[in-house]
């Protein structure tokens, strides 16, 4: 092998794991700011519980503040979009509406398959990080 070859199959080795780094450094930032979007869902949603707001309407709009703060932390924090925010929100909606029909499905299935609810939802939970994840990064804040 000639140096030169040497050299580029350096620079691609050093490429990819640059890349996959930068992967992992990112889905791990996902998972933390998903976890700061649960708690402004959970804690706008007690607050309104705490008034005497009906469960549905208090849980609505928690997760109103819940998806809000996703897509301002996936937006600024996480990913480097290349489209304005006003070309990212329709497919950031897209993509909740996505993501709600698929955790149902997921839910029902393995609940009908003799799962427990709490551990068919930890399941699809799990499972919904990774999809969404990828959703994110290829499409939604590409």
């Amino acid at each position: 092998m000639s140096i030169e070859a040497s050299d580029k199959s350096a620079e691609s080795k050093l490429r990819s794991r640059a890349l996959l780094f930068d992967w992992i450094k990112r889905f791990v930032l996902h998972v933390v700011t998903g976890f700061a979007a649960v708690a402004v869902h959970y804690a706008v949603m007690w607050l309104l519980l705490r008034g005497e707001t009906n469960a549905l309407i208090a849980s609505s709009v928690g997760f109103a503040g819940g998806a809000l703060t996703r897509f301002l932390t996936a937006y600024y924090n996480v990913f480097e979009p290349t489209q304005r925010v006003r070309a990212t929100v329709p497919k950031f909606l897209a993509a909740l509406l996505a993501q709600g029909v698929l955790n149902s499905l997921s839910l029902t299935g393995l609940m009908e398959a003799g799962m427990s609810l709490w551990y068919a939802q930890i399941t699809t939970t799990v499972a919904m990080t990774f999809l969404n994840y990828i959703a994110y990064r290829l499409w939604v804040f590409r």
